[in-house]
């Protein structure tokens, strides 16, 4: 500096001294937005990670109410010792049920068994009522003794006897189906008496039911 004047390049900008490292200056707000877009980059990926998640969740559906018997499968045919004992070999044995899922709410269980063939004419072989909800199905056998669940009663079928009456179809009408049905229902109890018949079965249970399962033998001779 000479004459107390800055010298200036011809430019009109004071001299670069070697080796000054000069800095632009930050601006605060380019690092705000930084931040800002840090924050928005890691909230996306935990949205990405979570999505996944969250679709599983609605995709998969509530496991279903369900009926099934270890002596027959749905739609296939029921062992001959279940059936009647007017047929031959038949020895009457109510067959095995278990079921799963009962839907939320249920506090009873209601069963019955219908021959849905045009002959049959809606004929009840079994018809159960106040079956605990904690229950987890039937032993074979069980009806008409004390391998039912506490509480359960059976009523009359169209056989005119109480509990189980197995198939016994005509000879030669074809194939009859069987059809299980469990009732899930809202109440502890059904007070029924034992000579009720299926329309009366149905009016009881009637606003009562949560859910229904099903299971179908089937039965020839």
């Amino acid at each position: 500096m000479k004459g107390g004047r800055s010298r200036v390049n011809i430019h009109g900008h004071p001299p670069q001294v070697y080796g000054e490292k000069r800095h632009a200056a930050v601006s605060p707000f380019f690092l705000k937005g930084g931040i800002i877009m840090s924050e928005l980059v890691l909230g996306s990926f935990a949205v990405l990670f979570a999505l996944p998640m969250f679709l599983l969740a609605v995709a998969t559906p509530a496991a279903k109410f369900a009926v099934s018997s270890s002596a027959f499968g749905d739609g296939k045919a029921i062992p001959t010792r279940h059936a009647n004992k007017g047929v031959s070999g038949g020895q009457n044995i109510s067959p095995p049920l278990s079921w799963a899922n009962l839907p939320e709410g249920t506090k009873s269980l209601g069963l019955a068994c219908i021959d849905w063939h045009p002959i049959a004419n809606n004929w009840v072989h079994w018809l159960v009522i106040n079956i605990a909800a904690s229950a987890a199905g039937l032993s074979e056998g069980a009806s008409r003794t004390k391998m039912l669940p506490a509480g359960a009663k059976e009523l009359e079928n169209t056989f005119r006897t109480t509990g189980w009456g197995g198939p016994q179809p005509p000879p030669g009408s074809g194939t009859h189906p069987y059809e299980f049905l469990l009732y899930a229902l809202s109440v502890d109890t059904l007070n029924l008496p034992v000579k009720t018949n299926l329309a009366s079965f149905n009016k009881a249970i009637n606003s009562k039911v949560l859910a229904t399962a099903k299971l179908v033998g089937t039965y020839e001779r």
